[in-house]
């Protein structure tokens, strides 16, 4: 195997290990739902969360574990996912979906991980969040809901 600054992310589990496997993405993660809590721009998107986070963290590490190229453990506790499908019920707009990736922004920026995967991890987190958009608002449309944002 190559070494790991000279491995091509997105390669095996180049991701996960350069996020600094479970608990490196446990980190993050946990840093990212700190920021939630704090950042007054992110209050929208935290009202859409229960009051107890510990089943979205615990859900988030088990995902970002996988799809970073790690132990596919989120089917085996949560069952499968579709992340747009799981989150269309929510009006995920440009402001929640900015805010979402303003705190995941700060989080990374938070790890000890190098610049190119800080800025890659950052580029790949926002594809999913896009897609989330676009799902919720396709649900919205379809429901005859106003597509406004904040």
């Amino acid at each position: 195997m190559e070494p790991l600054s000279e491995a091509r992310f997105g390669d095996q589990d180049i991701s996960f290990q350069a996020a600094g496997g479970f608990d490196g993405i446990a980190q993050t993660v946990n840093c990212f739902y700190d920021l939630m809590e704090q950042l007054p721009e992110a209050e929208v998107i935290r009202a859409m969360h229960s009051e107890d986070l510990a089943v979205s963290r615990d859900k988030l590490i088990h995902f970002l574990c996988g799809w970073l190229g790690g132990p596919k453990t989120y089917r085996a506790k949560y069952g499968p996912t579709n992340i747009p499908r799981a989150h269309q019920h929510l009006p995920i707009r440009e402001a929640e979906r900015d805010a979402w990736l303003q705190c995941m922004q700060q989080a990374i920026e938070q790890q000890p991980y190098t610049p190119s995967f800080k800025a890659y991890l950052l580029h790949q987190l926002s594809i999913p969040a896009e897609r989330v958009k676009h799902a919720s608002e396709r649900e919205a449309k379809q429901r005859g809901m106003p597509q406004q944002d904040a």
